[in-house]
This record gives C-alpha cells, structure tokens and sequence, in this order.
C-alpha cells in the first residue's frame, strides 16, 4: 500500500505538477482505482476534478464525465490540454456534424469525455460508447440529480439505465454540497445504494459572512456602488432575476468609473455566455452580474466579493455560490443584501418551476385524446404548443410519463387503470417537490433572520461541526468592514473600452464555441 501511495504522488507531481494531495483526494482515487463506487462530497476548490483525471491519466480504459455546463467543460479540456493531455474532448450540441462525426469515429483514441446528461441519451452516441471499455463513469456536480433532476433536466435520472447500459463501470458522484438527505437522493437516483461515502468538511474558513438589510432594491443598488468604490477585487452579484440582472449591471457601468462590468444568464446566446466567462477568468471584467447559470465549477482563485442581491432559493445554492470566492485561501467575503419584501420573488418562481394540477388534467386528456387516434404518436412540439406547456413543464411531464409507460419509444400507450394510478402519482411528485422547495427557502429565510453566529448557522444541516474563521467570521460576530483589506487585481486590457466592442472583437477571433 506504501508503494501504491508513492506512486500515486508521483503521477500528482508528474501530470499536475503537484507536491501533494488536497483533503480527500488521494482516499477517493485509491477506491476508485480499487474499482469502488464512490460518492465524494469536498468543499468547493478543494480540487474535485484531480479524483477523475488522474485515474483518467494512469488507467486504461475510457473515463466518461457527466457534466451540467459547457462552459464548465471548456475549462477543463483546455486546462488538460494545458498539461499536454491530448486525449480528451467535450461533446457538445454545438458542434458542427463534421467535428462530431470525427469524434464519435475516434472515441477509442480518447480516454476523458465531457458530455451532458443529455447528449449521453442520444441513441447513436451510446451504441458507439458501448462499443469501448468504460472504465470510470463520472458524474461532476452530482447535487444536479437532486436540485435538477426531478424538474428542468429528468435526464439526471436516466443516468442508472445508462451506467447499466455501458456494463457498469465505476461510478464516482462529486459535490461540494449535498446535505444527508441529498447524498441518499443521489444514490437512490444512481439505483447505487451501497456506494463508499467520502464526506468532508465543507465550511470555508477564509470566508466571512455579511448580511445587510435594506428598504428596498434602490438601496441595494446604492451599497452596491458604495463596496465596489471601496474595493477593486473581481466579484460576483447573484440574482434570481435576469432582468434584474442585465438592468443592474447597466446602472452599474454607468455609475462605476474604472470597473468593467458584465451581465451573465441563461437566457444569453451560449457563444454570449462563454466569452463572459473567459473574459472574467482572464480579469478582463471584474464585475458580473449573474443568475446562478454563472459560476459552477470555475477555477478562478481570486475572486473576492459574492453578493446576493436576491435571496437565494435553498442555502445549498447559497453555499455553492458564496464558496466561488477565496479558492486561493485569502480573505474574502460573502455579502447577502435582504429586504422584508424579497421572500416574493423566490415564491413565486417556486410556483412557477413546476406544473400546476390544471397542467395535469389538460396533458393527460390531450393524450387520451390523441390514443383514441390511429396515429397515437404525438410530438413534443405540438403538445408544448397546444397545452401552452413550457419546455421545462413538459421535460418534467415527459420523464413521468416515460416512467410510468404511458409513453414508449414516443408512442403513447393507453391502459386506463395504469392512467388512473399515473395520475395520482404525478400529482404526488408535484405537491411533494413543491413542499420540499418550501420547505428549502424557509431554511433561508430562517438563517437571514438569524441572531446566531451565521456561520454556524450555516453549516448545521451539512455536517456535525465547523472551523474556525481564519479572518473574521460574519456580522452577527462583529466583521469590520474597516478591517477587510483585499488585494486589489491588475487587469489585463484598456480600462475605458466598452465591454460589449470587446466581446465583439473577441467573438471575431474566438477558438471554442459551446454551448449547455
């Protein structure tokens, strides 16, 4: 085991010129390589990706990654590529069908794929995949399945069908937040249920925790104006709204001298989204106002400030989000701006993400409907269309009705006494996600409202205990703004330049378009 355990850091120092392990890295590579489910929860920057990549570097075999983001996948490949590892690739829906024809003819030639849950259920990549030795299938991000997975992106939940499918290879499930009741989600979910639990810590020491109420968002945006004439750090400002997103980043350009601000959702063009990001990564913008489409699994070490401008809907994204900053373990600070009014917004998205019951009685007659038919083949389109469904409402209906055979292969099947339990089941899993997201912003608003050292707070739904702050520790322990003192970040192009000409001229000259 001594000489395994040398070896291993040898490989660390050779592919990744690394002295040593991070927490957990080594203890999750060591099962993996023993060919052990794992599921891995470590906090965000700790360096989740080395668990895969370097078992990817060292074995033979194909080691697949399940990932949510393109944007995240771009980093990855080019930092391995980086590190001259050649043989890696993301498959993405924005490649062209000749750059993806030539990929799937030389699967065998790679040992790392990215790919998103749901191009990994296109028939002709699977087949093909089934065709090579999968050794290690990753899924990065893991608390996907469970925050996802039940509503806007089912295709987490046909991830077990097609680990089956690829001979069951080694599964490793990463995260940097998942509370017990989650981790047991994923691997309910993964049908693994047996899977080896590596759960670390995932409290950030270096990070102090603020809260500031306000009246109203015109104050917000006044505080807002107020830190960043303070402090010339690269920063992240969260909303739950893209308006308010792009309208506050306008306010922000016009009323910050020096600072390069952009905006970033998902509602932007996908070549839009990844010029942002690499433009911030570069410390070519230093402010972006963002939803929480921006920031997951970003390898920037030096941002310093993570604003909320809107409370976030669950406080797994809060920690997710807050723990972008400080990856390289100095100060920084998370700030959470509130006003008595902002338990709106969060509602009524809450309401909004899933169906409503007179959804259910219109999909399930329009089905019938079709059945009595000779067709009895309907097209997603037409039903999104004719319901006024949309794409995410009908993802979700699709999946339950996949589940419970009412469709087959996009043929709808039609046993009235099954229809009659289908129903009631879906209208289950509609009352009891909706509770659960309730249940999930009352946490948040409980902890805003907290007397209590918010760090503790915090953490208590994670894990047993937690660190001490290595600075200050929040505002309910009495943080100082006057005695937060950053590092200010040199950028790196013409400070008065317009933000939108400079993505211009980059997307003229761009290497890598992708999309999510």
């Amino acid at each position: 085991m001594q000489q395994h355990a040398l070896n291993l850091e040898d490989a660390l120092q050779t592919y990744f010129q690394y002295d040593t392990f991070r927490i957990g890295q080594k203890e999750i590579i060591q099962d993996v390589l023993a060919g052990k489910d794992v599921l891995g929860i470590l906090p965000t920057g700790s360096g989740k990706s080395i668990c895969y990549q370097l078992p990817a570097r060292i074995e033979e075999g194909l080691t697949i990654v399940v990932s949510p983001l393109i944007s995240l996948m771009i980093d990855q490949v080019k930092q391995l590529k980086a590190t001259n590892f050649k043989e890696v690739v993301a498959i993405n829906s924005f490649m062209s069908p000749t750059e993806r024809r030539n990929v799937y003819q030389n699967l065998v030639n790679y040992k790392l794929i990215y790919v998103s849950p749901e191009l990994l259920q296109q028939q002709e990549l699977l087949n093909r995949l089934k065709q090579i030795h999968v050794r290690l299938f990753v899924i990065d991000e893991a608390h996907c399945i469970s925050q996802w997975g039940h509503e806007f992106r089912p295709d987490y939940l046909k991830l077990s069908a097609t680990i089956k499918e690829l001979n069951d290879p080694t599964v490793l499930a990463l995260s940097a937040t998942a509370t017990p009741e989650v981790q047991s989600d994923i691997m309910n979910a993964l049908e693994k249920p047996a899977m080896i639990k590596r759960i670390y810590p995932m409290d950030r020491e270096n990070i102090a925790f603020i809260l500031e109420e306000v009246s109203n968002d015109h104050e917000k945006i006044d505080r807002l104006i107020s830190i960043f004439n303070t402090y010339h750090v690269p920063a992240l400002i969260y909303f739950t709204s893209r308006l308010a997103a792009e309208n506050t980043a306008s306010i922000l350009t016009q009323r910050l001298a020096n600072r390069d601000v952009a905006f970033y959702h998902g509602g932007m063009e996908q070549v839009d989204r990844v010029s942002i990001q690499q433009q911030f990564m570069n410390d070519q913008l230093d402010i972006i106002c963002c939803t929480s489409a921006f920031g997951m699994g970003i390898n920037k070490s030096n941002i310093r400030l993570i604003i909320h401008f809107h409370i976030p809907l669950q406080l797994e994204a809060y920690i997710q989000e807050v723990g972008r900053a400080g990856r390289d373990g100095k100060s920084s600070v998370g700030v959470l701006l509130f006003s008595q009014r902002d338990a709106i917004i969060p509602n009524h998205i809450i309401q909004n993400e899933l169906p409503d019951e007179t959804d259910l009685k219109n999909v399930f007659h329009y089905l019938y409907t079709i059945s009595q038919t000779e067709t009895k083949n309907p097209v997603d389109e037409q039903i999104e269309e004719q319901l006024q469904l949309n794409e995410n409402h009908w993802k979700f209906f699709k999946y339950q009705l996949e589940k419970h055979g009412m469709i087959n292969n996009n043929y709808i099947v039609y046993q009235e006494n099954d229809w009659k339990i289908a129903y009631h089941s879906i209208e289950q899993v509609i009352k009891q996600r909706m509770q659960y997201k309730e249940e999930k912003l009352h946490e948040v608003l409980s902890w805003v409202q907290s007397k209590n050292c918010l760090r503790k707070d915090l953490y208590q739904s994670f894990q047993s205990s937690y660190r001490q702050s290595m600075y200050q520790c929040c505002s309910n322990c009495g943080f100082s703004w006057n005695d937060w003192k950053p590092e200010k970040t040199n950028k790196t192009i013409e400070k008065n330049a317009d933000w939108k000409e400079r993505l211009k001229n980059l997307l003229l000259v761009g290497e890598t378009h992708e999309t999510n």
